[in-house]
């Protein structure tokens, strides 16, 4: 995320680099300041989708029945279903990175896996037997924090980009300075 020295990030001591270890850390890297509108929509969004993802970890830790986690994973798919159409909103800027479809990518396959681990719970309901398949904590945890971490990166390369183009254009600006140097130069030398 560049220079740990300018970073927003708390610096692990071991690693001396810039580390998140909650989701409520994560939310407030993305609550800090961002380079425009839809940088920060997105951020928020982000913070939502970790704010739901905190909620299914803390019943996964308690009780990991896949009927008392759906209310919690069905609030989740919720967030993530507005997230993913922000996401589908932004500008073309956005789109033209390579980050984008991997973020895109990443919502779409978390968004069916909460589809895939809410079914046994309805068959459960129904049937009363034991699921197929239930949710592990570090399943969920692992797949969250890679999903959340494709954010983080789209939202960074697209600041780097944003810096990139603000550096591009200013050099621009120098440049005509330099020529219009020349061109007086050039003037009081033809006369």
């Amino acid at each position: 995320m560049g220079d740990p020295q300018n970073s927003r990030l708390r610096i692990d001591p071991t690693t001396h680099l810039p580390s998140v270890q909650s989701f409520g850390e994560l939310s407030h890297f993305l609550r800090s300041a961002m380079a425009d509108d839809e940088s920060l929509q997105l951020a928020d969004g982000m913070g939502n989708m970790a704010a739901s993802i905190e909620a299914v970890l803390a019943r996964l830790q308690r009780k990991p029945d896949p009927v008392a986690l759906a209310p919690a994973l069905i609030d989740l798919m919720t967030v993530l279903r507005e997230h993913r159409s922000l996401v589908i909103a932004l500008s073309p800027a956005w789109r033209g990175l390579y980050e984008y479809a991997s973020y895109l990518a990443a919502l779409n396959n978390f968004r069916v896996l909460i589809g895939q681990w809410l079914l046994p719970a309805r068959t459960q309901s129904a049937d009363n037997g034991a699921t197929e398949r239930p949710i592990g904590l570090e399943d969920f945890e692992l797949i969250a924090w890679r999903l959340l971490g494709e954010g983080m990166l789209l939202i960074d390369m697209y600041e780097q980009l944003c810096r990139r183009e603000a550096i591009d254009s200013s050099v621009a600006a120098l440049d005509q300075a330099q020529v219009q140097k020349a061109r007086h130069w050039w003037e009081r030398l033809r006369r």
